[in-house]
């Protein structure tokens, strides 16, 4: 895999609460942790749990636990203020450019 020039710019960011739109976890919501431009992946809090087993060390005992694992941003979808999934747009207000629903058109 080559590396890309530069990240892409990303409609989805940390922190935003977003909705699964495809896939099996289709329909669940959650917020997002971590978001890897590069791979054009994010990582939602309980979505696309997988098992992960620790070995035992001196300090803890051996376990299987819950581990997030990262899913493609084309699979999620922003939830605005209302609470309604709706695209991202750009648009600049003065000297900055700020995120807005496509839906409602209220910045994000």
């Amino acid at each position: 895999m080559s590396k890309k020039r530069f990240a892409p710019k990303l409609k989805i960011k940390k922190g935003d609460n977003v909705i699964v739109t495809t896939g099996a976890h289709k329909g669940k919501r959650g917020e997002v942790l971590e978001v890897f431009p590069l791979k054009n992946h994010a990582i939602v809090s309980d979505v696309n749990l997988k098992k992960k087993h620790r070995k035992p060390t001196q300090e803890e005992a051996g376990a299987i636990t819950d581990v997030p694992a990262s899913i493609h941003l084309s699979n999620l979808m922003l939830i605005d203020k209302s609470g309604n999934p709706t695209r991202v747009g750009r648009r600049k207000e003065g000297d900055k450019i700020v995120r807005f629903s496509k839906k409602t058109g209220d910045v994000i």
